[in-house]
């Protein structure tokens, strides 16, 4: 294997794949939860199929799913999926890190995710926004302080959820989850349309294209060959890594 060091990385955008798949490394929180455990906050997805590939440390993830809560053991080749709607959490037990396979590249950052925050600020879309956010500028401890309490809130809400699957059953439960996620993501799909449209199915056509082609025995595009080396937009030596939902995320660009 050759290695070329010298040479400058192409300015242009990394490739994307059908699905519009973006990849992230994380770090889970190992600051100290309400219920005694460490980790980061519990959260779903709206249309999104998530993945994590354990690459070091021990934890595991509790989701609440339509089979019902569960939890998994994390340790290095670990490897789960989260369709749509799945509840999950991740809890540290020990320098957890993981890649993170996302499908829909952009929906997330886009609204996609809804955390298990108590239904009185699930019912309010200024209250849950206002309870989502964190604090612009370089101020990072008043934007740890903000994902901490974030995290805190969406635990309290998680732990209600339990307690009411457990009341009123799992149908029940989830069903007011789901509703308040739907009423929540809602004003935003048209947004995501585009989104889609330029990610998702842009490189969709792309390859059906490529697959026409290849069959009338047409393999132009071959010669477009190229490599692309990203660069760290968070997590690099000058960039700090995000503070994501479930830890610290570091991610790439073109």
């Amino acid at each position: 294997m050759t290695t070329h060091p010298e040479r400058p990385a192409v300015d242009r955008a990394l490739p994307k794949f059908p699905g519009g798949t973006s990849l992230s490394h994380l770090c889970v929180y190992d600051w100290d939860t309400p219920d005694g455990l460490h980790g980061g906050s519990p959260h779903l997805h709206t249309l999104s199929t998530e993945a994590y590939v354990i690459t070091a440390g021990q934890g595991e993830v509790h989701t609440v799913s339509a089979e019902g809560p569960a939890h998994d053991p994390l340790g290095p080749g670990s490897l789960l999926w989260f369709t749509p709607g799945t509840v999950h959490r991740l809890v540290n037990h020990g320098g957890l890190e993981m890649s993170v396979l996302m499908s829909n590249a952009g929906l997330p950052e886009a609204g996609d995710a809804v955390l298990t925050f108590p239904d009185e600020i699930l019912a309010d879309p200024e209250k849950y926004a206002a309870a989502v956010a964190l604090p612009q500028g370089d101020d990072d401890d008043a934007k740890a302080a903000a994902a901490r309490a974030r995290r805190d809130l969406a635990i309290e809400g998680y732990e209600q959820l339990l307690d009411a699957i457990e009341r009123e059953g799992l149908d029940q439960a989830m069903g007011r989850l789901y509703g308040h996620a739907v009423r929540l993501v809602s004003p935003k799909t048209d947004r995501w349309a585009e989104i889609f449209e330029a990610n998702v199915a842009e490189e969709t056509r792309r390859v059906q294209h490529q697959l026409d082609a290849l069959a009338r025995g047409d393999g132009a595009h071959l010669a477009e060959a190229t490599v692309l080396r990203g660069r760290p937009h968070a997590g690099g030596e000058t960039t700090p890594r995000l503070y994501g939902m479930c830890g610290r995320l570091a991610t790439w660009r073109g």
